[in-house]
């Protein structure tokens, strides 16, 4: 096992300089060859631990999938009516304005970014980590936390404010699960739904052009 500075510079480097460059480029970047290759550094670091991670585990996925729509219904109403009394006129925009892409979005969006995202935000970070944050809330809140503040490459405070309070949400519930299938999944049907209702402006390098942005 690593010794705790070592571990300490890790995470800073990977969770807090990596983003903070990226967010400081003075061209936008697409994050995703980025978001890859720390996933691909990740994994092989979860393979080469004296601890097998399973990186899908599909089993838990059965008896969580009730608690995981049930949630997620009821969060898409309440974001859908926050959209329609805030922002009408964004409401379900990219679905009326380009279907075609929002189509091709809701098929490699959980592929090429939320999968990623699980391996480096939770399966790696629990796994890594654990030992500097040793109870369940705190490792919770840290891995939220750094999730959050990955999110400073779209320049807007509410891409980091809403991704805190998702990011609560995916940790706990690969905690409870230990299923990287299951927590992926509800990221995804919570970002595939944050583009749909209009709101992806938060989540791509438009961000701060859009008007709930600002």
């Amino acid at each position: 096992m690593p010794s705790k500075s070592l571990l300490i510079t890790e995470l800073l480097l990977l969770f807090v300089a990596l983003p903070a460059a990226f967010r400081l480029l003075p061209v936008r970047l697409s994050p995703l060859p980025a978001l890859w290759l720390a996933a691909l550094y990740c994994g092989y670091v979860l393979r080469r631990s004296a601890v097998t991670v399973n990186l899908w585990n599909a089993p838990p996925l059965a008896h969580s999938l009730p608690g995981v729509l049930a949630l997620f219904a009821v969060a898409a109403v309440a974001i859908t009516l926050a959209v329609y009394l805030l922002r009408p006129q964004q409401l379900f925009g990219f679905v009326r304005t380009n279907p075609a892409f929002w189509a091709v979005v809701m098929v490699l969006y959980p592929v090429l970014s939320v999968y990623p995202q699980g391996i480096i935000y939770r399966a790696f970070f629990f796994e890594r980590y654990r030992q500097l944050f040793p109870t369940v809330p705190a490792i919770v809140v840290a891995s939220a936390a750094v999730f959050a503040f990955s999110h400073i490459i779209f320049r807007s405070s509410w891409s980091v404010a809403l991704t805190f309070v998702a990011g609560m949400l995916f940790a706990w519930r690969y905690q409870a699960t230990g299923s990287l299938l299951v927590s992926s999944l509800e990221h995804a049907l919570y970002g595939c739904y944050m583009f749909t209702v209009g709101l992806g402006g938060l989540f791509y390098h438009g961000a701060n052009r859009a008007a709930i942005g600002r």
